[in-house]
């Protein structure tokens, strides 16, 4: 049984004109046999002629070409167009000629230069056919000559159109790829700009702070000390961000920070920033994506806090319920400007985009009393 489902694997890994040629041989075989010979296509109505050794040649012209309509498609298509037309021209009428429209669909679909020449010479060498077959034979009718070509033309048209589709189908992939990739990137860029601004950005206040802490040592050496536990951090999450470009790593890689907001309040309490923490409700039983962008949301807005309104008294609300998760970082405004790198709005563009992918709200907003309040509503339970 499983070697009867591996059949259809195992054909679409032959070579093509493997694939192509037991057309062509069915071909062969039904016009060698006596019960159909002159049963084929007839144009001009020449007397019928018993097949001989040239017949056989005809008859091999028109069906083995067929193994190579999708490799070689000019080169299949001038070798059946040569066996048609001495097939007609002698009267042998074989069933061989029906691979004249199956090559043209081939060669519409597959041929790739001089496509418009090859449509002049052909209808040139059926008008020269037509011409010759009216002279020597008892004459068609030129409704029938039209009726023919334009059967003919219908072949090739409907070859152009799988051509034209699978054209378009395979830019359309090329552009979801670009896309996919395009988004992959800026993922990680913003996952990598998180990562970065917030665990610089505080220890270039604990270290700013250790320069006027030279006359205690104990208090010297726990800012130091913090510092230091900020660069691990930094490291540890630049590893698990690192992972997003192994693909041999599950989604425990690619969310690391999940669940750790308190672990962010405690870092920015020891980098000097008061900080007011309540958590409410019970978090969904599936979150998605939903705890890493909240996540995300507080780290963002710590690290801004800690950037332009050092001193100031910081609060982060979460609130968890079965369907969403609400988050709220503010600032009372009390604070005054740290002396660090100024930030480029890169960070809350990325959080509204975050929440907005989520099908969530985000706001950021000044407060009357001068400080700066981030709000996000996360839908949990959506896709990772």
């Amino acid at each position: 049984m499983t070697r009867l489902r591996r059949l259809p694997e195992r054909w679409h890994r032959l070579d093509v004109t493997v694939r192509d040629l037991p057309l062509g041989l069915l071909l062969l075989a039904m016009s060698l046999l006596p019960a159909l010979h002159n049963r084929g296509t007839e144009i001009g109505g020449l007397p019928a002629r018993s097949l001989d050794v040239l017949g056989v040649v005809v008859v091999c012209l028109q069906s083995l070409p067929l193994a190579a309509r999708r490799r070689w498609p000019a080169a299949a298509l001038a070798l059946v167009v040569l066996g048609f037309g001495v097939d007609q021209l002698r009267g042998y009428h074989l069933i061989a000629g029906t691979a004249l429209p199956l090559v043209l669909l081939s060669a519409g679909s597959h041929l790739e230069r001089h496509r418009r020449a090859t449509v002049l010479v052909l209808s040139g060498a059926y008008a020269a056919l037509a011409v010759v077959l009216s002279r020597t034979g008892p004459g068609e009718s030129l409704v029938g000559f039209v009726s023919f070509y334009a059967a003919l033309a219908l072949a090739w048209a409907a070859g152009a159109w799988l051509r034209r589709t699978r054209i378009l189908e395979a830019e359309r992939r090329l552009r979801v790829a670009e896309d996919t990739r395009l988004a992959e990137r800026t993922r990680i860029a913003r996952e990598l700009h998180d990562i970065v601004t917030h665990h610089v950005t505080a220890m270039v206040v604990q270290t700013e702070a250790a320069r006027y802490l030279t006359a205690a040592p104990d208090r010297l050496d726990q800012t130091l000390a913090t510092v230091t536990d900020t660069g691990r951090r930094a490291i540890t999450d630049l590893r698990h961000l690192l992972d997003l470009l192994d693909p041999g790593h599950g989604a425990e890689a690619r969310t690391p920070a999940v669940g750790r907001i308190r672990t962010l309040v405690e870092q920015s309490r020891r980098s000097g920033q008061t900080v007011e923490f309540t958590e409410q409700g019970i978090p969904a039983a599936s979150t998605g994506s939903a705890d890493l962008v909240a996540y995300r949301v507080v780290q963002e807005a710590l690290t801004n806090a800690l950037k332009h309104a050092r001193g100031s008294t910081a609060s982060v609300q979460v609130r968890h319920s079965e369907r969403e998760i609400v988050v709220e970082v503010g600032t009372d405004g009390s604070g005054s400007r740290a002396r660090v790198p100024g930030g480029s709005g890169r960070g809350l563009a990325g959080l509204r985009e975050r929440v907005d992918v989520l099908g969530g709200d985000f706001s950021a907003d000044f407060r009357a009393d001068g400080g700066f309040v981030v709000r996000a509503r996360i839908p949990a339970g959506s896709p990772s």
